[in-house]
């Protein structure tokens, strides 16, 4: 067994604060490539007349969001994060659909 090193000091609440700011940059990185796609799917549903909302669709996204959860965080989480994330991704296909462009809004 080994004797933890007396020199290595342990992580305060702010080096654990500086991470978590690290990885929220990180998730807007992440949010917005996937608004992105989303922008390109809307387009392509302008042009076919496909419908905005696609129930099946989202529950595939919701089932396989949980499917792949390791936690912490508890399914039940994960589920409603992603229901609000999908409820985001809507909104920007929308304005994508009936304006046409897939600018920032305030």
């Amino acid at each position: 067994m080994s004797v933890p090193d007396r020199n290595v000091r342990e992580k305060t609440v702010e080096d654990w604060r500086s991470k978590i700011d690290e990885i929220d940059r990180h998730l807007v990185e992440l949010l917005n490539e996937r608004s992105r796609c989303v922008v390109e799917i809307g387009k392509i549903k302008q042009v076919s007349g496909e419908a905005l909302y696609q129930p099946d669709r989202e529950k595939r996204v919701l089932d396989g969001v949980v499917h792949a959860n390791p936690g912490p965080l508890p399914d039940a989480g994960i589920r409603r994060l992603f229901e609000r994330i999908l409820d985001e991704m809507r909104s920007v296909e929308r304005t994508v659909m009936h304006r046409g462009d897939g600018q920032k809004e305030s």
